[in-house]
């Protein structure tokens, strides 16, 4: 079921989400293989702390790694994966479900990686739903705050959902 958060601002927006059996999305690769489209077209949602204190979520096509040295040239300090109790605490939502909908106190940063695809899909908040939407209605929704702080992912599948953290080699 998708939060009542999120639906406030998909219906703000005259967005919906797509919902599937639970748990059945919860990585990139079970995500676009359900949705029916290729793995970068799947919004990874990441959340990061910063030695300053702040959370950052990145938003990245579901074939990118998000690289911590070009993430600290953008936010200015050292950042690490939050752990999933930091993420269930700062976005309300587990982990393979975490929404850029309807959060708070986070910065919001969207990397370039998305900008390839016509559509993408974010979750809605659960393990289980993706919303259909553009690159600039994303954009839009999410503050406009634009970076470039990927790199191609180890070509592996299970790199793709899990291998978002580290450095660029």
């Amino acid at each position: 079921m998708i939060p009542e958060k999120v639906k406030k601002v998909l219906d703000q927006h005259g967005l919906a989400a797509i919902e599937f059996e639970e748990g059945s999305t919860s990585t990139s690769l079970a995500a676009a293989e359900r949705l029916e489209v290729s793995v970068g077209q799947i919004a990874k949602s990441l959340l990061f702390t910063g030695r300053d204190g702040r959370y950052y979520m990145v938003l990245c096509a579901g074939d990118a790694r998000v690289s911590t040295s070009r993430l600290k040239k953008v936010v200015g300090v050292k950042t690490r994966m939050a752990t999933p109790e930091e993420t269930r605490k700062m976005t309300g939502f587990d982990p393979g479900g975490v929404c850029p909908f309807g959060v708070t106190g986070i910065d919001i940063l969207l990397d370039t990686s998305l900008q390839a695809y016509d559509t993408v899909y974010p979750a809605a908040g659960t393990d289980s739903s993706g919303v259909p939407i553009t690159f600039g209605q994303l954009a839009e929704i999410t503050g406009n705050r634009v970076c470039d702080v990927t790199v191609p992912a180890d070509p592996f599948p299970e790199s793709v959902s899990g291998g978002s953290e580290g450095e660029e080699s």
